[in-house]
């Protein structure tokens, strides 16, 4: 080993010996305990740094990129400020306000929080409202007065005005997660009235994935003599970590690269393929089914339950591939919500873009789907701050990742804007993807044909196929459906009128189409014979399995002919 090497090992052992453990930071036992029961053996550089200045009681302002760990950062001091408020004064009060932008990261947080309090959920309990359910439905929930509130600003503003929640005599702790995104999801009036109503003096804490004017207007309004902890230059893991590639091509080779990417097995894992537009979603989805390739779609139509279903499924390993809209990134780019060029005013989102989209719906921000090996941008983000957030999904927590954008000749100056922010001193992190499409130009014809079969029309109704299966799962119609069964009845039986026709024969690829550079990783013919599962995963039984041996009549049948004259003995 050379000089240089052992000097870099050394240090790297110093700097292990140096950091801060959890067991070093006298938090109580029943919290260690969860964190060892979560397996986090020692903290991220964001908890190692933020845990023991929250706990010291002084407010906080974090930069940390995307899966860096900053939910618990600032969990983990909540729950343990609250523990030892505890110990003195027993009368049950909300203590602590979490904001978040979307509904979906209010329930991830909601998720984590009770993770670390498995030991303690009597003493510290949490309560998510930002679901859509109503203010009446929620108002039990507050009324016991949970010690942590998970929220979006609109939803605590409209329990405040229902006179449900009064946070201005016991509130403590304030939590702003993913504050830069607040502003330009329109929350900025909601945000301004509720801090009417919180008491004079409370530890705040913002954390963000990026450092806008956004974040520095909220740093005004809610922080006092804040620490600021500016930790990774770098918004996103570097190169040993992520892969991050682009291809350019046009619309007709999207379709006809994302195709042989899937079908071939060379993208593997799960892996989330972003498009800008509802309707894409749906199309590329229909697209990907023409080949038996399964997705499920994520957008601001579905309802909250359904969205969170489907990332818990996609996190369980039910589906590997999610198509998913970035649509609040598209309406409203992050370059909108700071200054324009000529007025100086600010853009704000006015949730008006869209009948039926959640305003307060997001997939790119701050959702930790578990074990992302691929991120695809179908259609390129219109912003740097989206592209940061969406390739965020995945190399998170120390894991590999890959990240491939396909680049049409429309989004070349976005892309250029992207690559320019993101080229470190060295090297330009977003490689060109060395893919030779003239090798799988014998897949286009096949290409062609699935997407004369995804039509407008079909679009339309794989669309209303999905209204029609979320009114049939709706809570709120059952008792409907329960006094009027015909129009159960009816809905159930009721058909597409014009469905996208699925080939039987596209799903096999034949492998004469396979190019001669691809047969060495790809024989998808052969891989398909080589297990029979069930659509669970359980391998089918076979009946040369050694418990069944003997027991097949096809094979343990024996017939023995008789003799001439046993027959003629037989007939006298």
């Amino acid at each position: 080993m050379s000089r240089s090497s052992r000097l870099c090992a050394n240090t790297r052992v110093k700097m292990e010996v140096d950091r801060l453990h959890f067991h070093e930071m006298g938090l109580d036992d029943r919290l260690l305990k969860a964190l060892a029961d979560l397996g986090w053996s020692h903290p991220t550089l964001i908890q190692e740094k933020a845990i023991p200045l929250a706990l010291e009681g002084k407010d906080l302002l974090a930069r940390a990129r995307t899966g860096s760990g900053k939910t618990a950062a600032y969990a983990v001091p909540l729950i343990q400020r609250i523990l030892t408020s505890k110990q003195t004064v027993r009368e049950q009060q909300i203590r602590a306000l979490v904001l978040v932008p979307t509904k979906e990261l209010g329930q991830q947080v909601q998720t984590m929080i009770r993770q670390l309090t498995a030991y303690c959920g009597r003493d510290v309990r949490v309560a998510d409202i930002s679901g859509k359910a109503d203010l009446s439905a929620q108002k039990p929930i507050l009324m016991e007065k949970p010690d942590i509130v998970v929220s979006t600003p609109s939803r605590v503003q409209a329990h405040i005005n229902a006179q449900n929640l009064q946070l201005h005599s016991s509130l403590e702790m304030l939590v702003i997660d993913e504050a830069d995104l607040l502003f330009s999801f329109g929350f900025e009036a909601d945000i301004k009235s509720l801090l009417c109503h919180l008491p004079k003096i409370y530890q705040a804490f913002l954390m963000s994935a990026t450092l806008n004017d956004d974040v520095q207007a909220l740093k005004e309004l809610v922080l006092h003599n804040p620490v600021t902890l500016k930790l990774q230059g770098s918004q996103l893991p570097d190169s040993s970590q992520l892969q991050q590639y682009s291809i350019k091509c046009e619309e007709e080779d999207k379709f006809l690269l994302i195709y042989t990417l899937l079908k071939l097995g060379l993208v593997r894992g799960k892996t989330l393929i972003f498009v800008g537009e509802v309707n894409r979603c749906y199309r590329l989805k229909l697209f990907l089914e023409q080949f038996s390739i399964p997705a499920c779609v994520l957008n601001s139509e579905l309802p909250v339950h359904s969205r969170c279903h489907i990332i818990a499924q996609f996190n369980q390993g039910f589906y590997n591939y999610i198509i998913a809209t970035d649509e609040q990134g598209l309406e409203n780019p992050a370059g909108s919500s700071q200054k324009t060029r000529e007025g100086g005013k600010k853009k704000k989102y006015s949730g008006k873009s869209g009948k039926g989209k959640d305003r307060e719906y997001g997939v790119s921000r701050g959702i930790d789907f578990h074990n992302v090996s691929n991120v695809i941008n179908f259609d390129f983000p219109t912003s740097v701050d989206s592209y940061i957030h969406r390739v965020g999904r995945t190399a998170r927590a120390d894991k590999p990742g890959t990240a491939l954008s396909f680049i049409s000749h429309t989004e070349l100056p976005t892309f250029t804007e992207v690559e320019n922010a993101l080229t470190g001193d060295t090297e330009c992190v977003l490689k060109p993807y060395g893919f030779k499409m003239e090798e799988i130009e014998g897949f286009r014809y096949r290409c062609r044909d699935a997407m004369r079969s995804v039509t407008k029309q079909a679009v339309k109704e794989a669309r209303l196929k999905e209204i029609k299966q979320e009114l049939l799962n709706s809570e709120k119609l059952k008792t409907y459906f329960e006094d009027n069964p015909r129009d159960l009845q009816l809905l159930r039986h009721d058909k597409d009128l014009h469905p996208a026709v699925i080939k039987p024969h596209m799903k096999n690829v034949p492998d004469y189409l396979i190019p001669d550079a691809l047969k060495s990783l790809v024989n998808p013919l052969k891989q398909r014979r080589k297990r029979r599962f069930k659509a669970s995963g359980v391998m089918l039984s076979s009946f040369k399995h050694k418990n069944f041996k003997g027991k097949n009549p096809l094979k343990s049948f024996r017939y023995t002919k008789k003799k001439r004259g046993e027959k003629k003995a037989g007939k006298s």
